[in-house]
């Protein structure tokens, strides 16, 4: 009897398995956007495949990819045009999952501005806050009206989208996402209008994607991240009232009106299967950019994501 207690006493005594670390940038501040990694990490999803993951907001919302191809962070939340932007530059950065699957972004402008057409904007100033990005699809979109980035003066705001334009520093301001910003500026009691990307000559492209360095990542362990992130959007859709409770949770700051009516507007958005990947659309976008002179040639696919869960 004495000797089943000691090894019931030894069992007790042993440490836990050291769970596997990983260092997750994001591309902003925490928002709605990033309910499925909050979730997955309040509701201990990450827990149970064997993660512990430090979540770190950006000081610079450039820098996340950087730093991840530096080695210096195992994942970051990017977007999928900066991914071909920065593979042509010669990143070592490969998309391994997707967060918010259509595109968020907006070109935004006060709706009794004197913008009321995209065209309006020659010779105004328009606010962005990640270069390269922006600029690919304003072109694009600027194209369409007659309008080249020459006509326009581009002002870095960083983080001040919509309190840029509400305070008339710019006349615009892409980067905006439709779910944030535009209820953002309902609060305030300015309404805002967007020209929507995907109306405007952009390809259809996945907003937030995952991206690691092929090099130095661990399949493994990105695959169990990848798992924990699709059943907490699972549980997101199974239970919208109930996340947004353990998402408002996770930091006071959280707990506001503007991240309450965001937080409706991205649910559909959610990434439902975050390893699959549509290489239609990186065929697409990486052909946009070569027609629009902003890369050189165009890479395959495989250059700038994978799907793990087809290995």
């Amino acid at each position: 009897m004495k000797h089943l207690l000691a090894a019931a006493a030894a069992l007790i005594a042993t440490p836990a398995v050291a769970k596997d670390q990983m260092t997750l940038l994001l591309d902003w501040f925490v928002n709605p956007d990033h309910g499925p990694i909050i979730v997955a990490q309040e509701k201990g999803y990450f827990a149970d495949q064997d993660l512990e993951v430090e979540i770190i907001p950006p000081a610079d919302p450039s820098a996340p990819p950087k730093l991840v191809a530096a080695g210096q962070g195992d994942l970051a939340v990017s977007y999928q045009p900066s991914q071909h932007l920065h593979v042509a530059e010669g990143l070592p950065l490969m998309r391994v999952g997707t967060l918010v699957a259509t595109p968020l972004n907006c070109l935004l402008v006060l709706k009794d501005g004197p913008i009321k057409e995209i065209g309006d904007l020659k010779g105004g100033k328009i606010g962005f806050s990640v270069a390269g990005v922006e600029e690919a699809v304003l072109t694009a979109m600027l194209g369409r009206h007659g309008v080249t980035l020459d006509d326009v003066e581009m002002v870095n705001v960083n983080f001040s989208l919509s309190p840029s334009l509400m305070s008339g520093q710019v006349d615009a301001v892409i980067g905006a996402y439709r779910n944030f910003e535009l209820n953002q500026m309902e609060i305030e009691g300015v309404e805002g209008q967007c020209f929507y990307v995907e109306e405007e000559g952009v390809p259809t492209y996945d907003e937030l994607i995952y991206v690691a360095n092929p090099d130095r990542m661990d399949k493994d362990q990105v695959r169990r991240f990848l798992r924990a992130t699709e059943l907490a959007t699972q549980y997101i859709v199974n239970n919208p009232e109930a996340s947004w409770e353990i998402f408002k949770g996770y930091a006071a700051e959280l707990d506001d009106e503007l991240n309450a009516k965001a937080w409706v507007d991205t649910l559909p958005r959610f990434a439902l299967r975050p390893e699959a990947l549509d290489e239609g659309r990186y065929t697409r976008f990486e052909q946009f950019l070569a027609d629009s002179g902003l890369v050189e040639g165009t890479r395959p696919v495989s250059k700038l994501a994978v799907d793990l869960g087809a290995e």
